[in-house]
């Protein structure tokens, strides 16, 4: 079976590749059709954003089509920047813009938990649509730590570990992180449907 992942993202791409091994499962991503316009996200949740990317990319290329969507939710900041993460310093913003964006915002800010939210959408060729969560809890660092990873990854440290994600083995974030979370979830609801 041919599954297209509907991200140009190459650092998302690799996670969840890495993640989602079914047997007999080819794979494309957007990368691969540059004609595709970006799709605007522009729902008011991860699930709305990462189905309206799963749906889209399924009807134009007429493939199934799995979509993520990732929302950080620090509670200092009132759940702030939620599904904005990947924009939080501004529509071009780099992934180096939107921590510091965040470090500032919580330089005189005590309490520091914060769940990181991964929403995994299929699609069919038809637009119907599928959904599977994965989420982790931590705590976003004073400073950045680390050179792996991408996103928050160095600023962000899952409870019950003294490393960010950044200074982890890919190995081990992969098994432990909101998107791996979703991921695994996903591979257990849809193995029959996707598998060999």
């Amino acid at each position: 079976m041919h599954l297209l992942i509907a991200t140009r993202n190459a650092d998302k791409l690799k996670e969840i590749r890495g993640v989602f091994d079914l047997p007999g499962l080819e794979f494309s991503s957007a990368l691969d059709y540059p004609e595709i316009p970006d799709v605007v996200e522009d729902g008011a949740t991860a699930e709305e954003n990462s189905a309206k990317k799963a749906r889209t990319l399924a009807r134009v290329t007429g493939h199934w089509s799995l979509a993520d969507d990732t929302s950080l939710e620090v509670e200092a900041l009132d759940g702030a920047p939620g599904i904005y993460a990947a924009r939080y310093a501004g529509e071009e913003a780099s992934y180096e813009d939107n921590v510091r964006k965040l470090l500032r915002e919580m330089s005189e800010i005590a309490e520091r938990g914060a769940t990181f939210r991964t929403v995994i959408t299929l699609s069919d060729p038809d637009g119907d649509v599928r959904h599977a969560e994965g989420e982790i809890r931590g705590l976003i660092t004073h400073s950045p730590r680390g050179s792996a990873g991408f996103g928050y990854d160095p600023v962000f440290q899952p409870d019950g570990y003294d490393q960010t994600f950044a200074e982890m083995p890919l190995e081990l974030k992969n098994r432990i992180s909101h998107r791996a979370r979703a991921l695994l979830h996903a591979k257990s609801l849809w193995n029959d449907l996707l598998g060999d």
